[in-house]
């Protein structure tokens, strides 16, 4: 702010650094229309939704859609 520059921050009660935990898929969504907003120039679809499932052929790991 000194330096009179842009910044931009998203705060997230009660979360640790990183993508796990309750809000994981808020974060990637948000991380997403970010990029889609600054460097595509585009507003992202409303209301799009993250989900989570399981992916039995990647041994068990987490799979975003």
């Amino acid at each position: 702010m000194k330096a009179n520059k842009n910044f931009d921050m998203l705060l997230v009660p009660n979360m640790f650094h990183g993508e796990s935990g309750e809000h994981a898929t808020y974060l990637v969504r948000r991380r997403w229309d970010y990029f889609v907003q600054n460097l595509l120039g585009v507003m992202p679809p409303a209301n799009f939704e993250l989900t989570e499932d399981r992916d039995p052929l990647a041994g068990g790991r987490r799979r975003r859609h």
